[in-house]
């Protein structure tokens, strides 16, 4: 009787080590979100890259990479809204730019975010990183222009704040409010201020920028991702034996400025800062790998690598075109832009007990679609109030054959609120110029331009000819459908919602997208 208990026991320790006692046997859920990394960054996306990113060059030889994939928004706070919401940013009262650090939360209380959702599901969730979508800090006097970079209201951080990511469906937080350039810097945990922050200085160095603002005793600029990476492996090594299977929404704050790479990768990517910090978020997909490689749990877990929009300026292109590195590889534009290189993304899936290695999928994808896709893994059927923009790309991920596209269509977005709409090879911008930061962008540029552009990405993938005089009936299919998935509040079939403040397309006057 002895010898069978011993036997039990030895068996149930098997068996809760090889991570198979999780529920129903649903997956680990790794979510590592990049922070203005180029598609052309990645040299298993770029074959022309200067920048060896051997470990996410793994992820996607053991993986599935999508080389069609697209974030909702060419900029941070609307792409992040998309991810953990399956809803366009501009449904929402953020209809361009970006928040601040002390902006209030974007996400409505009673909205289901993906972690509420597989929350319901058993799972333990946590976030570790940059926020970025607001959180209702504890003021001192009444505090206006929330969402203005240069306002610094006067906050008490010794009050727990409310409407944060645990009010939205995460058991564990840690991390900050915004970009790693914007104060506060303070870590808060669980909706506390780890310390109280006191006044610092700007730095005055262009790449290593940060603003002025509070700044806690325990936080320094160039050990954030560092210190953050560690908190993720640490989450991912307290729950690896758990019965709970785990979702771990990892938001880093690089390599978006400041770009500040440790000692250790100083001129080891032999192009610029940029490249070398580039090469430290490479290294922390590693860190993120081999914990779960020693805590044997990466068979039955997904992990997620993506960024939130193209690459930014800041990298410094010229310097970068002297090595020829493109952070946009072949595509237009940049961060910010309208244009493919605004939110044209890397895009990788590894989850060994499903997913096929080696797969390369060309189907469109948008990170709106990671929330139905949550959803069909635990069984979870989306109500019409949910998820209005998400299509589920787990069929993809099953290597399962079906004959339509992911998606009808897809809506990019810019920092200036441009919109443009993708249906197969076509792209229609509803805009002349770029929506954002590079040309053509200002009001003498745009008034010798048609009014719109379309292109053909199968044939021309760098937007240089623009074919809207040549296809009128194109551009009418493709205004129209945008018009039906603003007035109908959804791009998913089912019954039609309201956007928030702007309802209808004939409201849109103000964006000067008519």
């Amino acid at each position: 009787m002895k010898a069978k208990n011993v036997f039990i026991t030895v068996c149930l320790s098997l068996i809760q080590f090889s991570g198979f006692s999780q529920k129903n046997g649903s997956p680990n859920i790794i979510y590592i979100l990049a922070d203005d990394l180029g598609y052309g960054d990645v040299s298993c996306f770029n074959p022309q890259s200067k920048l060896n990113t051997v470990h996410i060059d793994r992820l996607g030889k053991e993986g599935m990479m999508f080389t069609d994939a697209h974030t909702s928004s060419a900029v941070c706070t609307p792409t992040r809204y998309g991810i953990l919401t399956g809803r366009y940013n501009w449904r929402s009262r953020l209809k361009k730019s970006v928040l601040s650090g002390f902006s209030k939360s974007l996400i409505e209380p009673e909205r289901t975010t993906v972690a509420r959702l597989l929350k319901d599901k058993g799972y333990q969730t946590a976030f570790i990183g940059k926020w970025h979508l607001g959180w209702d800090w504890q003021f001192n006097s009444n505090a206006k222009d929330l969402d203005n970079l240069n306002v610094h209201p006067v906050v008490d951080y010794s009050k727990p704040l409310t409407l944060g990511p645990n009010d939205l469906g995460f058991d564990y937080t840690y991390g900050i409010s915004g970009s790693l350039d914007m104060a506060p810097y303070v870590y808060v945990e669980n909706g506390r201020s780890t310390t109280i922050p006191t006044d610092t200085t700007v730095s005055v160095d262009d790449k290593g920028f940060w603003r002025k603002g509070v700044t806690g005793s325990d936080f320094t600029h160039a050990d954030v991702l560092d210190h953050l990476t560690a908190k993720s492996v640490a989450f991912i090594e307290e729950n690896a034996s758990s019965s709970q299977p785990f979702f771990l929404y990892f938001a880093l704050p690089a390599p978006h400025t400041p770009i500040l790479p440790k000692s250790e990768f100083l001129g080891k990517s032999n192009t610029n800062f940029y490249g070398d910090f580039v090469l430290q978020v490479d290294d922390l997909v590693g860190r993120i790998e081999a914990v779960l490689k020693q805590k044997g749990i990466g068979e039955n877990t997904m992990i997620i690598f993506t960024s939130d929009n193209g690459c930014s300026p800041k990298a410094n292109f010229k310097e970068l075109a002297n090595v020829s590195h493109n952070p946009s590889y072949i595509y237009r534009g940049h961060k910010a832009d309208i244009y493919e290189g605004g939110h044209r993304v890397p895009f990788i899936v590894k989850w060994p007990q499903k997913v096929k290695s080696g797969t390369k999928v060309p189907a469109t994808l948008c990170t709106t679609d990671f929330f139905a896709t949550a959803a069909e893994i635990v069984n979870f059927d989306i109500p019409d109030n949910m998820g209005e923009d998400s299509f589920s790309f787990l069929y993809l991920l099953e290597g399962a054959p079906k004959k339509q596209p992911i998606r009808e269509a897809t809506v990019h977005h810019s920092i200036d609120g441009r919109f443009a709409i993708r249906k197969e090879n076509w792209k229609l911008v509803l805009w002349p110029g770029s929506g954002g930061w590079s040309f053509p962008n200002t009001k003498k540029d745009l008034e010798a331009l048609p009014k719109y552009q379309l292109y053909d990405l199968e044939n021309d993938p760098g937007e240089v000819k623009n074919l809207f005089a040549q296809n009128p009936a194109k551009v009418k299919e493709l205004e129209s459908l945008m018009k039906k998935y603003i007035d109908e509040g959804r791009s998913t079939p089912g019954k039609p919602q309201k956007n928030d403040f702007v309802q209808k397309w004939e409201q849109l006057d103000w964006m000067d997208v008519k």
